[in-house]
Parts: structure tokens; C-alpha cells; sequence
């Protein structure tokens, strides 16, 4: 009886798995969602804790863990609840890193229960192991590069670096298969060492604009890593929540990658962002300033208003007043929609779930190739935060590092106006030629306190 309820259990799980992840593709179902996987996550959970056997034997140390089980509960809900929207992606990848790093255990803590297993059995742990350290340590070395902790260091001498480490995991990994007696236990040490070494240097030349790529390709990386650990333990549950994060991740990094007009393999090696300096803009280079006033009065008399979204506007903490913003137009008749660029801000989707959170209507939400047609006809648009995403060296100047990346063609509407702070680089650390245009306005200042100040000069018209 303990065995189908385990077995159930599992079932059950593995269900709410696919159904949640499913319903994580419409923001408006998202919640519901993840709160669905959450409650399959605890019923698996609690199925082990309560059904499963070994040798006949119900496994021991429950109060042990229960008392981890509520730590890890406390000290992630403190995490979750405090966390600002724009260290959501450090956290993210700090999440993601305490994952890699319970695969890497659970495959250190197996090869000692079964130093003497199979080649098949040793081919998981060591691979288990393998990826869940650079999972791990990588996912830290990106914490601190988005926590901007740790700085852009590499050069091409640390590509050719890493690869040379990358045969030397395999070649280890092949002998410590083949012939375990070889290299005896040092084998995991020497695998567990190499491998975190390699991804502290996977990750750290690769240039800030390029994370949410990475953060990607780590969590599939972590998603591998566990589906190792579920055949390990022959556990359902655990290999389906692995396959279904490693193959979402390993998809979404493909995508995204489509979305940058790039290879995976130049993500990789090509640090793009951080130190990058591409040619400067050309022709005039006149900044033109507008008032409050005046853009309010440009807003309030256009037709059609686009607000573009970037990581200004997280670090602001403005979507909200954003959202008031455009209600505010649309009580004045004025159209308004969002476009969103697939790799703004700091990690995957980081656009959409800011917008969400300040209930932003989805439909509002264009994607790059649906906002691009609509902007010749757009009479504003309004760039909160954005830079690297609506920079036009991406289509004019083939010396530049991202030259080739898809952008919104914000250019192509009738009126562009850019809050910022500061002509300061993006997050690619180039010149940002939009800011030159004839038909572009700045709107210098702090993205909230601005969009604060021009709702109240709408109000007043």
C-alpha cells in the first residue's frame, strides 16, 4: 500500500509539473500555475517523507528533515518577500545555484554508497556532478555580475583556457568510467574541483548584456543535473521536474539567442557587453531636451502612444506610476501599448513580470516582431529605462557589438521621447546613436519621479 501511494504521489506531481509549466506560458494563468506546481512539489515531497521504504525499512531522521525542510522554507520566503524587482534576477540565479549544488551532492553522496556500481551508474554520478557544480558556482559567479560585485574579466586566452578545462573534465570523467580503479576516489574530488572551476570562468568574461542568456543556460544546465539525481534514485517525480526544466531552459536559451540574431557558441566566447566599445555616433551630435510640459502636451494630442520598457524602469521601482501613465492617456482618448524586447532588462521575461506586477493588461504586451509594424504608425514613444534594445547601431554600424541584434525600431515612430538619467552607456557599454536624432527628445531625471511629474501636467490639460 505504501508503495502505490508513493507511487501516486509521484503521478500526481509529475502532472501538476506539466500542467504548471504550461500555464506559465499566459501571464494572466501564471499564478495559478506556479502555485499548482508549488502544491505537486509538496505532495512529492511529502509522499517520500511519509511512503518511501528501503529494504522494508521507512526512512529515518524525519525530524532532521523537517527541521531542514523549515529552515530552507523560512530563509526562502524572508528572500522571496524582500527581494526588490530589480535583484529579482541575482536572485533567480542564486535559486538556480542551490540547485546545481544539491545535484553535486546528491552525486557525492551516492558514489560513496556505491563506490562499486556500474558503468552506467558512474556515468550519471559523475555527470550529475559535473554539471551541477558549474551550475552552481557559474549561477554564483552571475549573482555577482548582475549584483555588479564582480566585474567583466576574460580575454581570448580564457576562451582557449576554458575549452582546454572542458576536454580535461571529459577526459577524467571517460577514464573515471572506464576504468574507475585508475584514479580510485580522487576521481570525484578531482571532477568536483575542475568542474567548479570551469564555471567561475564560463561565466565570468561573458559582457552583462548577454545574462539573461546565461541565466537561461544555467537553469537548463541545473534541470539536467536533477533528472541525473531522479535516475539515481529511480524517482518519477524528480526526473520529470529535471527533463521539464532542462528542455524549457534549453529552449528558451535557444530562442533567445534567435531574438540577439546570434550563435550560442558566440554567447559564449563573444563577451558581449560589459567592456565593448563600439564607434561612436556620427553626423550631429546634438542632444535635444524637452520640458514636462511639452511632452505632456505631445502625449495628451498623439493618437497612438507606444511606452517601451527597460531595466531603468526596474531600477526605479516605476511601473507603477507607469501603469497610471497610461490609464491617464487612455482617459484622454489616446491608444497606448507596450513594446517589449525579448532580452530587456536582466533575465528572462524580466519586461513582462514587471509590467504584471503593476497589472499591466497582458494584451497590451507586444513582442519585438509585433510592436516593429505598428511604430511607423505610432505618433510617441516613450523610452523608460531602455538603451541597448532600441540602439540603431544595430542596423547601421557593422563595427559595433551589436551589430545584428534585432531592437525595436523606435526611430520609425513620428516622436521619441528617452528618459534618463544620465547620456550614460547601456548595459553593452556603447554609445546609444538614438539619442542624436532629430526626432528624439530626452527627458533627463529619475524614470519615477518623472513619469510622476508628467501624469500630473496630464492631469492639468
Amino acid at each position: 500500500m505504501s508503495k502505490f501511494l508513493l507511487e501516486f504521489s509521484y503521478l500526481i506531481g509529475s502532472v501538476t509539473f506539466i500542467l504548471g509549466l504550461k500555464m506559465l506560458g499566459s501571464p494572466d494563468r501564471a499564478r495559478k500555475g506556479n502555485l499548482l506546481a508549488a502544491a505537486g512539489m509538496i505532495l512529492a515531497i511529502a509522499g517520500t517523507v511519509l511512503f518511501h521504504e528501503k529494504d522494508g525499512q521507512p526512512i529515518g531522521n524525519i525530524p532532521w528533515i523537517l527541521a531542514a525542510m523549515g529552515i530552507g522554507t523560512i530563509i526562502g520566503w524572508l528572500m522571496a518577500m524582500k527581494v526588490k524587482m530589480t535583484a529579482m534576477p541575482q536572485m533567480v540565479s542564486f535559486f538556480n545555484g542551490m540547485g546545481g549544488a544539491c545535484a553535486a551532492i546528491i552525486s557525492l553522496v551516492e558514489y560513496h554508497s556505491h563506490p562499486e556500481g556500474s558503468a552506467g551508474y558512474l556515468l550519471i554520478v559523475f555527470l550529475g556532478l559535473v554539471i551541477g557544480s558549474v551550475s552552481f558556482t557559474g549561477s554564483i559567479v552571475a549573482f555577482g555580475k548582475l549584483d555588479e560585485k564582480i566585474k567583466d574579466f576574460g580575454g581570448r586566452y580564457l576562451t582557449f583556457l576554458n575549452l582546454g578545462l572542458l576536454a580535461l573534465i571529459f577526459i577524467i570523467l571517460g577514464i573515471a568510467v572506464v576504468n574507475p580503479d585508475m584514479l580510485g576516489g580522487s576521481a570525484l574530488w578531482i571532477l568536483l574541483a575542475l568542474s567548479s572551476l570551469y564555471g567561475i570562468l564560463f561565466v565570468l568574461p561573458i559582457g552583462g548584456a548577454d545574462m539573461p542568456v546565461v541565466i537561461s543556460l544555467l537553469n537548463s544546465f541545473t534541470g539536467m543535473a536533477a533528472a541525473f539525481g531522479g535516475f539515481l534514485y529511480h524517482n518519477q517525480v524528480m526526473l520529470t521536474g529535471g527533463i521539464l526544466v532542462g528542455s524549457a531552459g534549453t529552449i528558451l536559451t535557444v530562442l533567445m539567442c534567435k531574438a540577439m540574431n546570434r550563435s550560442l557558441l558566440n554567447v559564449i566566447i563573444g563577451s558581449f557587453g560589459g567592456g565593448a566599445s563600439g564607434i561612436s555616433a556620427s553626423g550631429d551630435q546634438v542632444v535635444r531636451e524637452i520640458s514636462l510640459s511639452d511632452a505632456a502636451i505631445l502625449c495628451a494630442y498623439a493618437g497612438k502612444v507606444c511606452i517601451v520598457p527597460g531595466y531603468g524602469l526596474a531600477v526605479a521601482q516605476a511601473q507603477h506610476v507607469c501603469h497610471e501613465l497610461e490609464k491617464k492617456l487612455e482617459d484622454k482618448g489616446v491608444e497606448v501599448y507596450y513594446a517589449i524586447h525579448p532580452v530587456a532588462g536582466r533575465m528572462p521575461g524580466h519586461m513582462n513580470v514587471l509590467l504584471a506586477e503593476a497589472d499591466v493588461p497582458y494584451p497590451k504586451l507586444l513582442e519585438m516582431e509585433e510592436a516593429n509594424p505598428n511604430l511607423p504608425n505610432t505618433d510617441v514613444v516613450i523610452v523608460v529605462g531602455a538603451n541597448d534594445v532600441v540602439n540603431p547601431a544595430a542596423e547601421t554600424d557593422p563595427g559595433s557589438p551589436i551589430y545584428g541584434m534585432p531592437v525595436l525600431k523606435v526611430w520609425d515612430a513620428k516622436n521619441t521621447i528617452v528618459l534618463k538619467r544620465s547620456m550614460r552607456a547601456g548595459y553593452a557599454g556603447i554609445e546609444n546613436e538614438l539619442f542624436f536624432l532629430p526626432k528624439t527628445k530626452m527627458l533627463f531625471g529619475d524614470a519615477k519621479d518623472t513619469l510622476q511629474k508628467l501624469v500630473s501636467e496630464l492631469k492639468d490639460l
